[in-house]
């Protein structure tokens, strides 16, 4: 198998400013995420995304092969997750000459995953007959029971019913939040379709403390204080 690892990551953030070059535990945030593909050893090329000059230079000197200069469409706060990592792997693509048997993107603000489940979440993907892997941990709320939804007239209800009564969460059916971390596809999952999700998305479950997605100062205080009491 040849497999090629995208890590896209823009300038602007409206949570946390400069998120992805903000140091953490000693060095940019997107670097702990490079680290990881490489010290996976899954991949042929390692590629970054983004439209800063000051992150590809990051990324150029962390160790990445290419750094892919994404135009301005995809660089807006409302461009969509994935056209951009197409569009990183299709130029990976031009300047290599070659097709890749496995794509992975792995997410910059997610760093507390670790190279095993990189390798973990690729062998799902390659050892069954699924288009592509997310990775997601086990769900705090469940909207059969307390994750409620407001309707237009203000009139609260649980986001999702159940044909039987859900008295405790335990009793609820299990239900997954989705960490951002790593997501697989062979090619023509990658490319031919307009959503995560398809016929054939597998999962991998990831714990909790390796699932921190940095969206807030909030999450960035979280992560810090996990790798400083686990690194």
């Amino acid at each position: 198998m040849n497999r090629i690892c995208t890590i896209c990551a823009r300038a602007g953030s409206k949570g946390v400013k400069n998120k992805n070059i903000k140091i953490l535990h000693g060095k940019p945030l997107i670097a702990h995420t490079i680290n990881q593909a490489i010290n996976s050893g899954l991949f042929e090329f390692i590629a970054v995304s983004s439209d800063s000059e000051e992150i590809l230079n990051i990324a150029k000197s962390s160790g990445v092969d290419f750094c892919i200069k994404r135009p301005d469409k995809l660089a807006s706060d409302h461009a969509a997750k994935l056209p951009v990592i197409q569009h990183c792997a299709l130029e990976v693509e031009k300047l290599t000459g070659k097709r890749f048997d496995t794509y992975v993107d792995l997410d910059a603000t997610s760093p507390l995953r670790t190279p095993q489940d990189i390798v973990n979440a690729v062998e799902l993907l390659e050892s069954t007959s699924s288009g592509n892997v997310i990775t997601a941990a086990p769900s705090r709320r469940s909207p059969y029971f307390n994750l409620v939804e407001e309707d237009k007239n203000g009139i609260v209800r649980l986001s999702k019913s159940s044909n039987n009564a859900v008295n405790r969460r335990q009793d609820s059916p299990e239900c997954y939040d989705m960490n951002a971390s790593i997501y697989v596809w062979e090619r023509g999952s990658l490319m031919n379709n307009e959503s995560i999700f398809n016929d054939y998305t597998r999962m991998y479950v990831m714990p909790e403390e390796r699932s921190q997605d940095i969206d807030s100062d909030l999450d960035f205080l979280i992560v810090k204080t996990i790798m400083e009491n686990s690194l």
